[in-house]
């Protein structure tokens, strides 16, 4: 059975209009799954058929039809999906396609679409842009739960500046969603963190990065490595810089504190 994404613009808005094009795929034997507007005056529907020959067959008779005009009519992607959900598409950025913004505000939003990348199987390297106590962390968290996935911190400030060195059991899965925080990666000196970083990396999972410009500085990997750039803020005009977030991770460092910020497993 074929699934498919349908959108149209309303044309010319008259009460029984939707009733119209619900009685015309039911004729069709096109199931209605899911039905919402999405992003000025258009309504997205995901659809399922059993036969694709119906929704060629819909397509064509849409095209007379004056009060509605059908912008897109595919199988549904991830941004169909989320749109359909939650009645609008996610913000992506028009040079760089893989990367994706969203407003603290958003973060419902945010955490169903790392969700659903998370359910995927195979690698999948994500980075995390955003300022200090935007939700970054918290976000990935939450998407793990939703996804039904187990999270490991490689390394993080979440509570204090952890560094993992090696991992125990079942903690070494392919099932797992690994996180680490860029910039106190960049800047462990210990070799046994570093080398498990590698083995991480090459492994079928999904890796999340906090801060992956800063991860990238004097390593092998390259930000177009990414598969997914998130981008978050707490308003459209916050500008992302690392020199207060630096500064930060300098004064957790265990030089500093005298050994008692760092934990090394």
């Amino acid at each position: 059975m074929g699934e498919w994404y349908l959108e149209y613009e309303i044309q010319v808005n008259r009460p029984g209009l939707l009733g119209d094009i619900s009685t015309l795929l039911g004729m069709l034997r096109v199931n209605i799954v899911t039905i919402n507007g999405v992003d000025g005056g258009h309504r997205g529907m995901l659809l399922r058929t059993e036969n694709d020959d119906q929704i060629k067959r819909f397509e064509l008779i849409a095209s007379t039809m004056e009060m509605i005009q059908v912008k897109k009519i595919r199988e549904p992607k991830l941004r169909d999906r989320l749109a359909v959900r939650h009645g609008r598409y996610i913000q992506r950025d028009a040079d760089d396609r893989k990367t994706f913004r969203f407003l603290r505000s958003e973060l419902g939003i945010l955490v169903d679409f790392m969700a659903e990348i998370f359910k995927q199987e195979g690698h999948k390297l994500i980075g995390i842009r955003g300022m200090p106590r935007v939700g970054k962390t918290e976000s990935v968290v939450a998407a793990s739960v939703c996804a039904n996935k187990k999270w490991l911190f490689l390394s993080s400030t979440m509570i204090k500046q952890t560094v993992r060195s090696n991992l125990m059991g079942d903690e070494f899965s392919e099932n797992n969603i690994f996180i680490l925080d860029g910039i106190v990666t960049r800047r462990a000196e210990d070799e046994r963190h570093l080398q498990l970083v590698r083995e991480m990396m090459r492994m079928p999972s999904i890796k999340v990065v906090e801060h992956p410009d800063m991860f990238v500085q004097h390593s092998e990997y390259d930000i177009g490595d990414f598969d997914y750039i998130i981008e978050l803020r707490t308003d459209p005009d916050q500008e992302i810089t690392y020199e207060m977030m630096e500064k930060n991770h300098m004064m957790s460092n265990p030089g500093t504190m005298g050994g008692s910020g760092l934990f090394n497993f």
